[in-house]
């Protein structure tokens, strides 16, 4: 028996769009002599479909598509489709609506329905607001291979590998007990630095705990701040690995179970399709071109299915933008990327330069905008209000805020979309401008700390990655200038970052300890940092919460990132 796996890049709300890649998906299964095709989680109208759920009109017409597409399936071939149902009990038993499922397709109809068991609320989950728990696991057959089916979170309650149980139930326990041969699962697993190897981790030890074989579809894309990295992959009841699929990008394989041996063997031979577990693991020296991969991915997929063809950028000579700059060229190509470069008198004539020397390297277009006569008129407006003041914030803030208001009109008249380049690390303690830097359609490297952002430069330069305009790799992208230079938002004279801020490496491991790993301030000096600079900075996060809840959607590469997942009051206690 042959299975293929689609690894689907769909659009959420485009029910014909996505039908059509599945149909795609199916006629190349076909042609390549397959049985059962397998697309990932809500394939037919895109994950997570959010509110969208809530539309009555949204449901009918999935399910009008899901009958259309039954018909148009090479009939003799079983697909496995996921999509939203109604809940016909709902009214009269109580619960919710909809069910998350996984619609098995043939012979022009649908032939088995299977419903989402364990609905996550987690992070960016949140499914037990629109969809009503399946209360059975089950399965179906294509000759004498019974095949049960999964979806998503149904994988994830493995006690013995979580040391807990997050759930009551365990699907793949009761497929086990059900007696099944081969597990499937169709899967949205959003992407995490180091995810990859957990995934598989986690689903070697239950195909060797039930002695089943697994197969894993898994979404790629991405969709709003969420990241989808595929990696689709196959075991074998030994826990090695058959087949892996490509990482952040679509992709098509054919598998084949063995009757006779009650397991899964690759189709064509090992080659690069069996790889060992470990490679699947976020390595520290491979975590720059993973998170790189998948920062690429979150831009040009924002960028396309938001409807925008160019970005604009503003481009300060600083690493931060000069980051996001290299990012946006690799998405959607140079020759769609507009730098921006609006020095004031307090800018330096190396960040000028170091500004153009990118924009030469990635070889986008760039304007100069010089913005010292507007603060000039900004002072003269203001004159009598802030009479008798000191220099300060304020006033630093209003050059962030014309240069904001600069880069939103360019937006505005050309339809550029917006890219606002502060870090992760920044929009944790606030040291960002609302309606200034902060401007934009998308924050790409709202989630990547400042660290991290040194890191990604320095790999980027070393060669390990090519930008599409680059035809010799080892070409310098990110002028070392930028890299070695102290960083600093040069509002003042001789300004830099560490004025107002711990060293980078100290902050962003408080920042980890605190957001990702839930330390108490107790803890954080407890692992040797100083208890004053550790208080200080748990409050300019405190106090930095009304700015983020106002910032743009920021791509998720963290477990814990400040976007859909955080959840955070804004008018709260200080103790927390």
């Amino acid at each position: 028996m042959k299975i293929a796996i689609a690894q689907l890049n769909p659009t959420i709300g485009d029910i014909l769009g996505n039908s059509n890649l599945i149909l795609e998906a199916a006629k190349q299964a076909e042609v390549e002599g397959a049985n059962l095709l397998l697309t990932p989680e809500l394939s037919l109208i895109g994950y997570p479909p959010r509110d969208l759920l809530i539309n009555p009109s949204f449901i009918a017409d999935a399910g009008a598509q899901l009958q259309q597409l039954a018909q148009a399936l090479p009939p003799e071939l079983a697909v496995i489709v996921g999509t939203a149902l109604p809940n016909a009990n709902a009214v009269k038993l109580g619960g919710k609506s909809l069910f998350n499922s996984a619609v098995l397709l043939q012979n022009g109809a649908v032939k088995t329905v299977f419903h989402k068991r364990l609905l996550p609320t987690y992070d960016v989950f949140d499914e037990d607001r629109y969809f009503e728990p399946g209360e059975n696991s089950n399965y179906f057959s294509i000759g004498e291979v019974k095949i049960g089916v999964t979806i998503c979170e149904d994988l994830w309650n493995n006690e013995e590998f979580w040391g807990k149980r997050s759930y009551a139930g365990d699907p793949v326990s009761d497929l086990a007990k059900l007696g099944v041969d081969l597990v499937v699962n169709l899967s949205a697993s959003p992407y995490s630095a180091g995810k990859r190897g957990v995934r598989s981790a986690m689903l070697q030890h239950s195909v060797i705990r039930c002695g089943i074989p697994i197969i894993y579809a898994n979404q790629v894309g991405g969709n709003d701040d969420i990241i989808f990295d595929g990696s689709s992959f196959a075991m074998n009841r030994k826990g090695d690995l058959i087949q892996v699929l490509a990482s952040f990008e679509t992709d098509f394989a054919v598998l084949e179970y063995d009757t006779a041996k009650q397991d899964l063997v690759g189709s064509g031979g090992m080659g690069q399709d069996a790889r060992s577990t470990t490679d699947l693991s976020f390595h520290p020296a491979e975590g720059d071109a993973e998170i790189w991969a998948a920062l690429v991915l979150g831009v040009r997929d924002y960028v396309r299915k938001c409807g925008f063809s160019k970005v604009v950028l503003g481009l300060s000579g600083g690493i931060d933008s000069a980051l996001v700059a290299a990012i946006a060229s690799c998405a959607i190509g140079p020759e769609n990327v507009l730098g921006v470069l609006m020095p004031s008198p307090y800018s330096s004539d190396h960040s000028v330069n170091d500004a153009l020397e990118l924009a030469r390297n990635l070889g986008i277009a760039i304007e100069l905008l010089p913005i010292g006569d507007l603060m000039k008129t900004y002072d003269r407006t203001l004159a009598n209000l802030f009479v008798n003041t000191t220099f300060g914030i304020a006033e630093e803030n209003i050059q962030s805020r014309i240069r904001g208001n600069l880069l939103m009109a360019i937006s505005n008249k050309f339809g550029h979309l917006l890219l606002s380049t502060g870090n992760k690390s920044e929009m944790a303690v606030g040291y960002c401008t609302l309606y200034g830097d902060m401007n934009g359609g998308l924050a790409v490297i709202a989630d990547v700390p400042k660290t991290r952002v040194y890191s990604l430069c320095r790999w980027l330069n070393s060669g390990s990655e090519k930008i599409k305009n680059q035809a010799d790799l080892g070409k310098e992208i990110i002028p070392v200038n930028i890299i070695t230079k102290p960083p600093s938002a040069e509002l003042k004279p001789g300004q830099v970052d560490q004025d107002s801020l711990p060293d980078y490496d100290v902050l962003d491991d408080i920042l980890q300890r605190l957001i990702e790993h839930h330390e108490s301030v107790q803890q954080i000096v407890a692992a040797g940092h100083d208890e004053a600079v550790v208080k200080r900075v748990v409050k300019l996060v405190r106090q930095a919460e009304f700015k983020r809840r106002q910032a743009a959607p920021g791509l998720k590469i963290s477990d814990r990132a400040f976007g859909t997942g955080w959840r955070m009051p804004i008018a709260k206690s200080s103790f927390y």
